[in-house]
């Protein structure tokens, strides 16, 4: 019987099908790109995915994001549900990794004997020799329980009833947010830095260093980013020096300060 391996986001998807390739198996594995932790839940896995229209939208409305990643990943869940392929989930205790295990395990909670997983941690996704720690890593599938199943779709349930506007993941619990909370975290970190401009990018990694479990998708950062800098709360630059400086491509390197930082608006 053949295995399907899923795991969140392009990148870790590849490092996997080369560590599957390393070890002579040709297993297929599918990245599930939508990004669970902001936009409404709420109707995503009911027949015809009618919640899928609402995600399109609000990733349309961010710019810079496939509008399609989630009619994609609901294809693909759809794909899966009609297989008897043995289910392999690689994930690790990021907030959007932990939703999509649940919401595949809500997705196969009829097939409970298909489900297995294997636990990472972050690192083991991160850099060029991503695909060398998946690879050490194969034997370590294993089965998961009826029980944790059960426990992990109905999780998945309370998570799209409660469809807050983002989903925070901090001591094993999930707890809805909204932009305005995310918005607050951003101006912390831009506050606490220690130069007065900071990327997009930086801004991501600060956030998801600060031990709060917030979500920290870099279009969703750029996203607030611009909703801050409208309403006057920062401002932002495209500092082409810094960017040549710094290897990155001109253009792209967008920096954001604080008001109270440089008394740019009071």
């Amino acid at each position: 019987m053949t295995t399907i391996h899923l795991i969140h986001d392009e990148p870790a998807a590849a490092a996997l099908r080369l560590a599957l390739e390393s070890a002579g198996r040709a297993d297929r594995v599918i990245a599930l790109a939508d990004d669970l932790t902001v936009g409404q839940l709420r109707d995503i896995d009911e027949p015809g995915n009618p919640g899928a229209a609402l995600r399109s939208a609000f990733w349309l409305r961010l710019g810079g994001v496939p509008e399609t990643r989630t009619a994609r990943d609901c294809v693909a869940l759809e794909s899966i549900e009609a297989d008897d392929a043995n289910v392999v989930i690689w994930h690790t205790n990021a907030a959007g990794d932990q939703l999509t295990l649940r919401r595949i395990c809500y997705r196969l909670r009829n097939a409970p004997q298909r489900l297995n997983e294997v636990r990472l941690f972050p690192e083991e996704v991160a850099g060029d020799a991503a695909a060398a720690r998946l690879a050490a890593r194969l034997p370590d599938a294993a089965p998961i329980s009826v029980l944790r199943i059960t426990r992990l779709a109905l999780e998945w349930q309370e998570a799209k009833f409660a469809n807050g506007e983002t989903r925070r993941w901090r001591d094993n619990t999930f707890t809805s947010g909204t932009f305005a909370d995310l918005d607050v975290l951003i101006l912390d970190t831009l506050n606490a830095a220690a130069t007065p401009w900071l990327a997009p990018n930086e801004i991501v990694t600060a956030l998801a260093g600060c031990g709060t479990g917030t979500p920290a998708c870099e279009a969703v950062v750029l996203w607030r980013l611009r909703e801050l800098a409208a309403a006057g709360e920062l401002r932002l630059r495209d500092d082409m020096y810094v960017a040549r400086e710094q290897n990155r491509p001109a253009g792209q390197a967008l920096r954001a300060s604080t008001a109270t930082r440089l008394s740019l608006y009071r």
